[in-house]
């Protein structure tokens, strides 16, 4: 059986079909093209997790973020913000992101419970990310870290 997130992939493919939402419609083809690729990778009859997914999610994100910068140097803008609005329908299969302070909260919690100081910046951001589990980018969990850490 497919995963929850799988699933809401699909049934957002049909309406996107319905209503010829041609932008979500194509990004959800890629994205699905992508899970399928990525099942095939892990062998017969495998089945993706939802963390599966959501990292296939935020590397699609990612590769648009990066390609919007790239069109916006060269000043293309529209296609720059084609690529921001794909990148924009793709965060809504991401689970919540934690806001400031919850992440601010677990970082000085891992902090005291590694015992940490700034030169062990590496464990702690380590140890934050397992914590996290994609609810949080990895550049702001550094930042926020660096700050604590100073």
């Amino acid at each position: 059986m497919a995963c929850p997130v799988q699933e809401q992939i699909q049934r957002d493919l049909v309406s996107a079909m319905k209503s010829h939402d041609e932008r979500k419609l194509s990004v959800l083809r890629m994205l699905k093209a992508s899970i399928q690729l990525a099942s095939t990778e892990k062998g017969r009859n495998a089945e993706l997790s939802d963390d599966d997914i959501h990292a296939l999610v935020r590397r699609g994100i990612k590769q648009r973020e990066e390609a919007a910068n790239l069109y916006k140097t060269c000043k293309a803008n529209e296609r720059a913000e084609e690529e921001a609005e794909e990148a924009r329908i793709l965060s809504g299969y991401l689970p919540s992101q934690l806001d400031d302070t919850e992440l601010d909260a677990l970082i000085r919690r891992v902090v005291s419970s590694l015992n940490a100081e700034h030169k062990d910046m590496g464990r702690v951001i380590g140890a934050v990310m397992k914590e996290v589990s994609g609810r949080a980018d990895g550049k702001r969990v550094r930042e926020v870290a660096g700050k604590i850490l100073g």
